[in-house]
């Protein structure tokens, strides 16, 4: 069974002039421990599917099943205790907390769980040193560089071991050096963590580490639904 499968999905926005619709009756699917690159013009529906995995947003019509639940058959409470144990999102803007440190950053998704104080503390050491920040743990965000920064968001996003990680532009605010080494850590969650990981970008060089890219357009898939 795929861990991503969206079937017939359609989501409509309301709005006051006309109902907006990025995603139309839209098929997908993903393996896991696969690496799949969303890309596509500004409106065409990568962010809102994105979301819609997430359960952020839910959809208009059709299902959503990831990693075993049906997604927008859950409660607003069982969706974040799902959301808990299986996403991890990424986002182009980082999302730190400014005043918390790094390792505080890194923390948080863990205080949602039934852990001791110790065995947070294992496991943000293991999230840190994965992405070569074990030296920056006491560092607040405006003493980060931006590739730091990230790397900070991506060792929140895996430190609760999900095994699920949704990434929207991970790159965009980032240097030439900063998205590279950033690209070769989200190769590195695949090959080596086993995760399975979506991504938009706009960015071709990015797209480059993915297993598959898959182009939308107007809220359908155009190009790269078939698996390599």
């Amino acid at each position: 069974m795929s861990l991503v499968a969206v079937r017939g999905v359609t989501k409509t926005f309301a709005s006051t002039s006309e109902a907006v619709t990025p995603i139309a009756d839209l098929d997908f699917t993903v393996e896991q421990g696969e690496f799949v690159c969303l890309m596509g013009p500004s409106g065409s529906g990568k962010t809102t599917l994105l979301h819609l995995l997430a359960g952020i947003d839910r959809p208009t019509r059709g299902s959503v099943h990831v990693a075993g639940e049906d997604v927008a058959a859950l409660s607003p409470s069982a969706l974040a205790r799902w959301r808990t144990r299986a996403i991890g999102y990424v986002f182009q803007t980082y999302n730190l907390i400014p005043v918390l440190t790094a390792y505080e950053n890194v923390e948080v998704p863990l205080l949602l769980l039934r852990l001791s104080r110790a065995q947070r503390a294992q496991k943000v050491a293991t999230a840190l040193a994965a992405v070569a920040l074990t030296d920056r743990a006491h560092h607040l965000p405006r003493q980060l560089s931006g590739g730091q920064q990230q790397r900070v968001a991506i060792a929140r996003a895996i430190v609760a071991d999900r095994p699920f990680v949704l990434a929207d532009e991970p790159t965009g605010n980032l240097d030439r050096q900063a998205a590279t080494a950033t690209m070769e850590l989200l190769r590195r969650l695949v090959a080596e963590f086993g995760k399975t990981l979506i991504m938009v970008t706009h960015d071709p060089l990015a797209a480059q580490a993915a297993d598959r890219v898959v182009h939308l357009d107007k809220g359908r898939i155009v190009d790269g639904a078939s698996h390599a």
